[in-house]
Protein backbone atom coordinates (compact mmCIF):
# COMPACT_ATOMS: atom_id res chain seq x y z
CA UNK A 1 0.00 0.00 0.00
CA UNK A 2 0.57 3.33 -0.39
CA UNK A 3 -0.15 6.44 1.42
CA UNK A 4 -3.85 7.51 1.72
CA UNK A 5 -4.55 3.98 -0.58
CA UNK A 6 -7.16 1.87 1.01
CA UNK A 7 -8.43 -1.52 0.44
CA UNK A 8 -11.92 -3.20 1.60
CA UNK A 9 -11.45 -5.71 4.27
CA UNK A 10 -12.35 -9.55 3.18
CA UNK A 11 -11.81 -10.70 6.66
CA UNK A 12 -14.52 -9.54 9.51
CA UNK A 13 -11.73 -10.07 12.08
CA UNK A 14 -7.89 -8.64 11.26
CA UNK A 15 -4.73 -7.96 13.15
CA UNK A 16 -2.38 -5.19 13.07
CA UNK A 17 0.96 -5.85 13.43
CA UNK A 18 3.76 -3.88 13.10
CA UNK A 19 7.57 -4.38 12.91
CA UNK A 20 10.67 -2.56 13.01
CA UNK A 21 13.97 -2.91 14.28
CA UNK A 22 13.84 -1.73 17.52
CA UNK A 23 10.76 -2.51 20.24
CA UNK A 24 7.79 -0.25 19.76
CA UNK A 25 4.66 0.23 21.77
CA UNK A 26 1.47 0.00 19.74
CA UNK A 27 -2.23 1.37 20.21
CA UNK A 28 -5.50 1.42 18.74
CA UNK A 29 -8.32 4.39 19.45
CA UNK A 30 -11.81 4.12 18.61
CA UNK A 31 -13.05 7.25 17.15
CA UNK A 32 -16.09 8.43 17.07
CA UNK A 33 -17.49 10.84 13.55
CA UNK A 34 -15.72 13.54 14.92
CA UNK A 35 -12.57 11.88 15.02
CA UNK A 36 -11.92 11.85 18.92
CA UNK A 37 -12.62 8.70 21.53
CA UNK A 38 -15.55 8.65 23.67
CA UNK A 39 -13.71 8.63 27.14
CA UNK A 40 -9.75 6.55 28.14
CA UNK A 41 -11.80 3.34 27.14
CA UNK A 42 -11.47 3.89 23.59
CA UNK A 43 -7.43 3.81 23.83
CA UNK A 44 -6.40 0.37 23.93
CA UNK A 45 -2.60 -0.26 24.63
CA UNK A 46 -0.59 -2.70 26.67
CA UNK A 47 -1.85 -1.02 30.14
CA UNK A 48 -5.31 -1.67 28.78
CA UNK A 49 -5.48 -4.30 26.25
CA UNK A 50 -8.89 -4.88 25.87
CA UNK A 51 -12.17 -2.41 24.89
CA UNK A 52 -15.19 -3.34 22.57
CA UNK A 53 -13.97 -5.19 19.53
CA UNK A 54 -10.60 -4.06 19.48
CA UNK A 55 -7.41 -5.82 21.72
CA UNK A 56 -3.97 -5.23 22.05
CA UNK A 57 -2.09 -8.47 21.93
CA UNK A 58 1.78 -8.79 23.32
CA UNK A 59 4.49 -10.41 21.11
CA UNK A 60 6.59 -10.70 23.98
CA UNK A 61 9.89 -9.48 23.01
CA UNK A 62 9.62 -12.06 20.04
CA UNK A 63 6.73 -11.43 17.64
CA UNK A 64 5.48 -8.10 16.76
CA UNK A 65 2.93 -6.14 19.04
CA UNK A 66 -0.63 -5.69 17.30
CA UNK A 67 -3.80 -4.62 17.61
CA UNK A 68 -7.07 -7.02 16.85
CA UNK A 69 -10.35 -5.34 15.60
CA UNK A 70 -13.56 -7.43 15.37
CA UNK A 71 -15.49 -5.18 12.81
CA UNK A 72 -18.88 -7.25 14.37
CA UNK A 73 -17.96 -6.45 17.95
CA UNK A 74 -17.46 -2.41 16.98
CA UNK A 75 -20.06 -0.58 18.72
CA UNK A 76 -22.31 1.73 16.98
CA UNK A 77 -20.74 5.51 16.43
CA UNK A 78 -17.04 3.83 16.17
CA UNK A 79 -16.39 4.62 12.97
CA UNK A 80 -12.85 4.35 12.82
CA UNK A 81 -9.74 1.99 14.84
CA UNK A 82 -6.25 3.93 14.00
CA UNK A 83 -3.15 2.17 15.03
CA UNK A 84 -0.29 3.63 16.48
CA UNK A 85 3.16 3.07 16.92
CA UNK A 86 5.68 4.48 19.02
CA UNK A 87 9.59 3.64 19.99
CA UNK A 88 9.61 1.85 22.93
CA UNK A 89 13.18 4.07 23.82
CA UNK A 90 12.47 7.87 25.33
CA UNK A 91 13.39 10.30 22.73
CA UNK A 92 14.04 7.78 19.73
CA UNK A 93 12.81 8.92 16.54
CA UNK A 94 12.05 6.70 13.42
CA UNK A 95 14.95 8.41 11.50
CA UNK A 96 16.15 5.02 10.00
CA UNK A 97 14.38 2.60 11.50
CA UNK A 98 10.79 2.77 9.27
CA UNK A 99 8.07 0.47 10.29
CA UNK A 100 6.02 -1.94 8.82
CA UNK A 101 2.47 -2.88 9.50
CA UNK A 102 1.11 -5.75 8.38
CA UNK A 103 -3.02 -6.03 7.80
CA UNK A 104 -3.75 -9.70 8.30
CA UNK A 105 -7.41 -12.14 8.01
CA UNK A 106 -7.13 -12.78 12.33
CA UNK A 107 -8.44 -16.42 11.70
CA UNK A 108 -5.84 -18.04 9.19
CA UNK A 109 -2.85 -15.05 9.28
CA UNK A 110 -3.12 -14.51 5.63
CA UNK A 111 -1.83 -11.21 4.64
CA UNK A 112 -4.28 -9.14 3.00
CA UNK A 113 -1.89 -5.98 2.82
CA UNK A 114 1.13 -4.28 4.03
CA UNK A 115 2.28 -0.80 4.31
CA UNK A 116 5.68 0.90 5.05
CA UNK A 117 5.67 4.59 5.83
CA UNK A 118 8.26 6.22 3.44
CA UNK A 119 10.41 9.32 3.99
CA UNK A 120 10.63 8.98 8.13
CA UNK A 121 12.80 11.38 9.71
CA UNK A 122 12.20 13.26 13.01
CA UNK A 123 9.06 11.37 13.88
CA UNK A 124 8.60 10.11 17.83
CA UNK A 125 4.94 8.60 17.23
CA UNK A 126 3.30 7.29 13.48
CA UNK A 127 -0.56 6.69 12.81
CA UNK A 128 0.44 4.05 10.44
CA UNK A 129 -3.50 2.29 9.57
CA UNK A 130 -6.37 2.65 9.90
CA UNK A 131 -9.73 0.66 9.66
CA UNK A 132 -12.72 2.51 8.65
CA UNK A 133 -16.26 2.16 8.06
CA UNK A 134 -17.75 3.43 4.47
CA UNK A 135 -21.01 2.73 3.35
CA UNK A 136 -21.72 -0.30 5.51
CA UNK A 137 -18.20 -1.83 4.29
CA UNK A 138 -15.37 -2.02 6.40
CA UNK A 139 -11.59 -0.65 4.62
CA UNK A 140 -8.00 -0.53 5.59
CA UNK A 141 -6.12 2.42 4.54
CA UNK A 142 -2.26 3.08 4.83
CA UNK A 143 -2.23 6.66 6.74
CA UNK A 144 1.73 7.24 7.62
CA UNK A 145 1.13 10.55 9.47
CA UNK A 146 4.07 11.70 12.06
CA UNK A 147 4.10 13.37 15.04
CA UNK A 148 7.50 15.01 16.50
CA UNK A 149 6.15 15.03 20.38
CA UNK A 150 5.65 11.13 20.46
CA UNK A 151 2.54 9.60 21.90
CA UNK A 152 1.60 13.37 23.01
CA UNK A 153 0.36 14.54 19.79
CA UNK A 154 -1.74 11.73 19.21
CA UNK A 155 -3.21 11.92 22.40
CA UNK A 156 -4.17 15.51 21.78
CA UNK A 157 -5.13 14.92 18.50
CA UNK A 158 -8.03 12.25 19.61
CA UNK A 159 -9.01 13.29 22.40
CA UNK A 160 -7.16 11.02 25.52
CA UNK A 161 -7.25 12.81 28.49
CA UNK A 162 -6.42 10.00 31.42
CA UNK A 163 -3.34 9.92 29.53
CA UNK A 164 -2.48 13.17 28.75
CA UNK A 165 0.46 13.79 31.42
CA UNK A 166 1.91 10.58 29.46
CA UNK A 167 1.47 12.03 26.61
CA UNK A 168 4.11 14.74 27.48
CA UNK A 169 7.14 12.87 28.57
CA UNK A 170 8.41 14.21 25.50
CA UNK A 171 8.44 17.79 27.23
CA UNK A 172 10.05 16.81 30.78
CA UNK A 173 13.54 15.83 29.56
CA UNK A 174 13.84 19.58 27.56
CA UNK A 175 13.67 21.12 30.62
CA UNK A 176 17.29 22.13 30.83
CA UNK A 177 16.18 25.36 32.12
CA UNK A 178 14.42 24.32 35.22
CA UNK A 179 16.97 23.48 38.02
CA UNK A 180 19.07 20.69 36.37
CA UNK A 181 21.31 21.87 39.70
CA UNK A 182 18.63 20.77 41.93
CA UNK A 183 18.36 17.43 40.82
CA UNK A 184 21.40 16.66 43.46
CA UNK A 185 22.57 19.53 45.40
CA UNK A 186 25.45 18.50 47.50
CA UNK A 187 24.55 16.90 50.65
CA UNK A 188 25.79 18.56 53.65
CA UNK A 189 25.20 22.63 53.31
CA UNK A 190 23.83 23.55 56.55
CA UNK A 191 23.27 27.07 54.19
CA UNK A 192 20.64 25.52 52.28
CA UNK A 193 18.07 25.31 54.37
CA UNK A 194 17.42 29.03 53.86
CA UNK A 195 16.71 28.79 50.38
CA UNK A 196 14.15 25.57 50.13
CA UNK A 197 10.99 27.70 51.10
CA UNK A 198 11.71 29.95 47.99
CA UNK A 199 12.28 26.76 45.57
CA UNK A 200 9.93 23.50 45.28
CA UNK A 201 9.91 21.54 48.15
CA UNK A 202 10.56 18.32 46.50
CA UNK A 203 14.53 18.53 45.51
CA UNK A 204 16.41 16.97 48.09
CA UNK A 205 17.75 20.42 49.89
CA UNK A 206 14.64 21.11 51.21
CA UNK A 207 14.61 18.93 54.34
CA UNK A 208 11.65 19.21 56.42
CA UNK A 209 12.48 20.57 59.93
CA UNK A 210 14.90 19.01 62.01
CA UNK A 211 16.80 18.46 58.66
CA UNK A 212 18.16 15.10 57.08
CA UNK A 213 18.00 12.45 59.16
CA UNK A 214 20.76 9.20 58.57
CA UNK A 215 20.12 5.47 59.67
CA UNK A 216 22.94 5.33 62.66
CA UNK A 217 20.39 4.88 64.78
CA UNK A 218 18.96 1.74 63.10
CA UNK A 219 15.29 1.69 61.03
CA UNK A 220 13.43 5.05 60.26
CA UNK A 221 10.15 6.03 59.73
CA UNK A 222 9.56 8.86 57.61
CA UNK A 223 6.95 11.67 57.53
CA UNK A 224 5.65 13.43 54.11
CA UNK A 225 9.24 15.52 52.69
CA UNK A 226 11.46 13.89 55.45
CA UNK A 227 15.05 12.84 53.55
CA UNK A 228 17.31 10.09 54.85
CA UNK A 229 20.66 9.57 53.89
CA UNK A 230 21.07 5.74 53.14
CA UNK A 231 24.52 6.11 54.74
CA UNK A 232 25.31 4.59 58.40
CA UNK A 233 28.49 5.73 60.38
CA UNK A 234 29.76 7.67 57.43
CA UNK A 235 29.89 4.88 54.95
CA UNK A 236 27.69 4.68 52.03
CA UNK A 237 25.03 2.25 52.73
CA UNK A 238 24.38 -1.30 50.91
CA UNK A 239 24.95 -1.68 46.93
CA UNK A 240 21.57 -3.42 46.65
CA UNK A 241 18.17 -2.10 47.95
CA UNK A 242 14.71 -3.30 47.68
CA UNK A 243 11.50 -0.96 47.80
CA UNK A 244 8.28 -3.04 48.88
CA UNK A 245 5.11 -1.24 48.45
CA UNK A 246 1.81 -2.71 49.72
CA UNK A 247 -1.72 -1.81 50.37
CA UNK A 248 -4.76 -3.03 51.56
CA UNK A 249 -7.96 -4.35 49.68
CA UNK A 250 -10.90 -0.81 49.47
CA UNK A 251 -13.15 -0.71 52.30
CA UNK A 252 -15.84 -2.96 51.69
CA UNK A 253 -14.02 -5.89 50.67
CA UNK A 254 -13.79 -4.93 46.74
CA UNK A 255 -10.40 -6.12 45.62
CA UNK A 256 -8.35 -2.81 43.83
CA UNK A 257 -5.46 -3.75 41.08
CA UNK A 258 -2.61 -1.39 42.05
CA UNK A 259 0.27 -1.58 40.38
CA UNK A 260 4.04 -0.27 41.56
CA UNK A 261 6.48 1.38 39.46
CA UNK A 262 9.79 3.04 39.74
CA UNK A 263 10.79 5.49 37.34
CA UNK A 264 14.65 6.72 36.42
CA UNK A 265 15.81 9.89 34.91
CA UNK A 266 19.06 11.78 34.40
CA UNK A 267 20.86 14.67 35.91
CA UNK A 268 18.41 17.11 33.03
CA UNK A 269 15.49 15.69 34.94
CA UNK A 270 15.07 13.55 31.59
CA UNK A 271 13.41 10.35 31.53
CA UNK A 272 15.23 7.44 30.81
CA UNK A 273 13.08 4.19 31.24
CA UNK A 274 10.26 3.16 33.50
CA UNK A 275 10.01 -0.41 35.68
CA UNK A 276 6.40 -1.83 35.80
CA UNK A 277 4.53 -4.86 36.01
CA UNK A 278 4.73 -4.82 31.82
CA UNK A 279 8.47 -4.46 31.80
CA UNK A 280 10.10 -6.46 34.57
CA UNK A 281 13.75 -5.32 34.06
CA UNK A 282 15.30 -1.47 32.96
CA UNK A 283 19.08 0.18 32.64
CA UNK A 284 20.33 -3.37 32.36
CA UNK A 285 18.56 -5.44 34.89
CA UNK A 286 19.71 -2.87 37.28
CA UNK A 287 16.33 -2.31 38.24
CA UNK A 288 14.02 -5.08 38.47
CA UNK A 289 10.10 -5.53 39.67
CA UNK A 290 8.62 -8.44 41.48
CA UNK A 291 5.31 -8.44 39.16
CA UNK A 292 1.64 -7.45 39.05
CA UNK A 293 -0.72 -8.09 42.44
CA UNK A 294 -3.99 -7.89 40.94
CA UNK A 295 -5.82 -7.40 44.49
CA UNK A 296 -3.25 -6.52 47.49
CA UNK A 297 -4.32 -9.43 49.10
CA UNK A 298 -1.79 -11.43 50.80
CA UNK A 299 0.34 -10.07 53.74
CA UNK A 300 3.85 -8.66 53.11
CA UNK A 301 4.49 -7.05 50.13
CA UNK A 302 2.03 -7.09 47.51
CA UNK A 303 5.11 -5.49 44.63
CA UNK A 304 8.90 -5.53 45.17
CA UNK A 305 11.25 -3.46 43.31
CA UNK A 306 14.88 -4.30 43.47
CA UNK A 307 17.58 -1.72 42.60
CA UNK A 308 21.07 -2.77 42.52
CA UNK A 309 22.81 0.96 43.38
CA UNK A 310 25.86 -0.82 42.38
CA UNK A 311 25.07 -1.43 39.21
CA UNK A 312 22.88 1.97 38.21
CA UNK A 313 24.88 3.67 35.33
CA UNK A 314 25.96 7.35 36.11
CA UNK A 315 23.68 8.69 33.79
CA UNK A 316 20.88 7.53 36.40
CA UNK A 317 21.07 10.48 39.48
CA UNK A 318 17.25 9.92 40.22
CA UNK A 319 14.47 7.24 40.98
CA UNK A 320 11.15 7.82 41.40
CA UNK A 321 8.92 5.14 42.96
CA UNK A 322 4.87 5.30 42.26
CA UNK A 323 1.60 3.70 42.78
CA UNK A 324 -1.12 3.99 40.14
CA UNK A 325 -5.21 2.30 41.01
CA UNK A 326 -5.40 0.28 37.31
CA UNK A 327 -8.60 -0.03 38.02
CA UNK A 328 -9.66 3.43 38.58
CA UNK A 329 -10.84 3.66 42.20
CA UNK A 330 -9.15 6.60 44.00
CA UNK A 331 -6.64 6.00 46.45
CA UNK A 332 -9.12 7.39 49.44
CA UNK A 333 -10.89 3.80 48.54
CA UNK A 334 -7.70 1.87 49.79
CA UNK A 335 -7.39 1.07 52.87
CA UNK A 336 -3.70 1.73 53.49
CA UNK A 337 -0.23 2.33 51.42
CA UNK A 338 3.01 2.11 52.12
CA UNK A 339 6.34 1.65 50.83
CA UNK A 340 9.79 0.33 52.81
CA UNK A 341 13.38 0.32 51.62
CA UNK A 342 14.82 -3.16 52.39
CA UNK A 343 18.79 -4.14 52.79
CA UNK A 344 18.84 -6.16 49.63
CA UNK A 345 21.16 -9.19 51.20
CA UNK A 346 19.67 -9.22 54.44
CA UNK A 347 16.09 -8.19 54.23
CA UNK A 348 16.05 -5.91 57.40
CA UNK A 349 13.90 -2.80 57.14
CA UNK A 350 15.96 0.05 56.73
CA UNK A 351 13.00 2.98 56.04
CA UNK A 352 9.34 2.81 55.93
CA UNK A 353 6.62 5.92 55.14
CA UNK A 354 2.68 5.44 55.64
CA UNK A 355 0.95 7.24 53.58
CA UNK A 356 -1.22 8.73 56.17
CA UNK A 357 -3.82 11.24 54.36
CA UNK A 358 -5.20 10.24 50.60
CA UNK A 359 -7.02 12.26 47.75
CA UNK A 360 -9.59 11.22 45.27
CA UNK A 361 -6.75 10.50 42.79
CA UNK A 362 -5.10 7.28 41.00
CA UNK A 363 -1.74 7.83 41.33
CA UNK A 364 0.42 8.68 43.73
CA UNK A 365 4.20 9.50 44.40
CA UNK A 366 5.61 7.79 47.43
CA UNK A 367 9.24 8.13 47.11
CA UNK A 368 12.33 9.12 45.69
CA UNK A 369 15.74 8.35 45.69
CA UNK A 370 18.73 10.90 44.70
CA UNK A 371 21.90 10.41 44.34
CA UNK A 372 23.96 13.21 45.54
CA UNK A 373 27.51 14.46 44.37
CA UNK A 374 29.69 12.18 47.00
CA UNK A 375 27.85 8.86 45.43
CA UNK A 376 25.54 8.55 48.09
CA UNK A 377 21.91 8.24 47.80
CA UNK A 378 19.12 10.14 49.99
CA UNK A 379 15.39 9.14 50.09
CA UNK A 380 12.40 11.63 50.58
CA UNK A 381 9.46 10.44 51.49
CA UNK A 382 6.78 12.33 48.89
CA UNK A 383 3.07 10.99 48.98
CA UNK A 384 2.07 13.65 46.59
CA UNK A 385 -1.16 12.47 44.27
CA UNK A 386 -1.57 12.95 40.75
CA UNK A 387 -4.29 11.81 38.21
CA UNK A 388 -2.96 8.77 36.35
CA UNK A 389 -4.49 5.50 36.07
CA UNK A 390 -0.79 4.22 34.63
CA UNK A 391 3.07 4.88 35.24
CA UNK A 392 3.12 6.71 31.77
CA UNK A 393 1.10 9.65 33.41
CA UNK A 394 3.77 9.90 35.89
CA UNK A 395 6.75 10.48 34.16
CA UNK A 396 5.92 14.66 33.86
CA UNK A 397 4.82 14.67 37.39
CA UNK A 398 7.83 12.71 39.13
CA UNK A 399 10.28 14.60 37.02
CA UNK A 400 8.84 17.88 38.41
CA UNK A 401 9.56 16.72 41.46
CA UNK A 402 13.35 15.99 40.89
Amino acid sequence: MTPGSNIPLSAARVTVDVTAPVRLDVSGLLLTADGKVRSDDDFIFYNQPSGPGVTYRSGGGGAPDAIVVDTTAVPPGIEKIVVTASPDAAGQTFQGIEPTATIRNADDSSVLATFTPPQLGSETALVIVEVYQRGGQWKARAVGQGYANGLAGIATDFGVTVEEPAAQPVTPPQPVTPPPAPVQPPAPPVSAPAAPPAAPATPPPPAPGAGKINLDKGRVSLQKNQTVSLIKGGRPLLSSVKMGLGWEPAYRGKDIDLDASVIAYGPQRNHIDSCYFGKLQIVGGAIRHSGDNLTGEGGGDDEVITVDLGRLPQEVTGLVFTVNSFSGQKFTEVAKAYCRLLDGATGEELVRFDLTSAEAQTGVMMAKLIRQFSGEWDMTAMGDFVKSRTVRGMVKPAAQSL
